[in-house]
């Protein structure tokens, strides 16, 4: 577990005290994706943000879930078919159902994952959660420092860089202005993994004239979280394909969530907002 010495023991001795660090007067994006997913991890604040994206993006809650189911598909093909046995989430969320742990380590108990996301009730969470898991921590860093994450000693022990990596970049890209580079950012912690590793991205996406209804939708939602949590960006698809320069993407291809390698039983929806969220898997050459 991590070396960090604060006493986060509150998040399972009382859930209804908040530390003095976590500002419940500003809306964190983790706490708003935790309510869509049915989370109890959320303040008033985060749920007024949810309910004024819900209004135009009704089922904005069932694209939450698609991305988690997604994140669950795409973390047991890596495990159980490319035999990757570490993984780096970054802007990881709370914690809810169907971790990466929960699905690295259904496949290989030993398996390592370090969660990373710069909003305290994580750290704070993360760290109850896995409290008894050795192979699993969780970090406070931001992808806006990929040096940060790459060089954290918790990361660097944790994680074999001469071993092929699972790296998750889920719901996260799209909160990053153009002009903080989110391609560059991605480049930058793709590069020190070793070939045979993986990319997974899921990203808020505008397909234009292909679905004009959804295009609008997206325009609307990226007004919405632009005012509300400081960055919500709805890319082209040309764009979201950069993010896996370097790597080979998998079948099916960049594509809505819902239709990566779905499985029968796997969650899926219909709604306007199945276009405005897609994802793949790359593999780095």
């Amino acid at each position: 577990m991590s070396d960090n010495k604060q006493d986060w023991g509150w998040a399972r001795r009382d859930p209804d005290y908040v530390p003095p660090e976590i500002d419940t007067s500003k809306p964190s994006v983790a706490r708003v994706y935790d309510y869509f997913l049915g989370g109890k991890d959320n303040f008033a604040v985060d749920r007024q943000v949810a309910e004024m994206v819900l209004k135009t993006a009704p089922d904005a809650s069932d694209a939450g879930r698609a991305n988690r189911a997604f994140l669950q598909r795409a973390v047991r093909f890596m495990a159980a078919e490319a035999g990757i046995r570490q993984f780096i989430d970054i802007g990881s969320g709370l914690p809810t159902q169907g971790n990466v742990h929960e699905v690295a380590q259904a496949v290989d108990s030993e398996a390592r994952i370090v969660y990373v996301d710069n909003d305290p009730i994580v750290l704070a969470h993360g760290q109850a959660l896995l409290a008894t898991n050795g192979s699993t921590t969780v970090i406070q860093a931001d992808l806006r420092d990929p040096e940060a994450i790459l060089g954290h000693p918790d990361l660097r022990r944790f994680i074999d860089f001469d071993q092929p990596v699972g790296l998750l970049l889920l719901a996260i890209l799209h909160h990053i202005r153009d002009d903080e580079d989110p391609a560059g950012l991605a480049a930058r912690l793709l590069a020190p993994l070793p070939s045979g590793s993986y990319l997974v991205i899921s990203h808020f996406h505008n397909p234009g004239e292909e679905h004009p209804d959804a295009s609008a939708q997206a325009l609307d939602a990226e007004r919405i979280f632009n005012e509300s949590l400081g960055c919500g960006r709805w890319r082209t698809r040309e764009e979201i394909l950069g993010y896996f320069s370097g790597t080979e993407i998998l079948e099916p291809g960049l594509v809505p969530l819902a239709e990566w390698r779905a499985q029968p039983d796997d969650f899926t929806y219909s709604g306007i907002t199945y276009h405005t969220f897609v994802g793949a898997v790359g593999r780095k050459n």
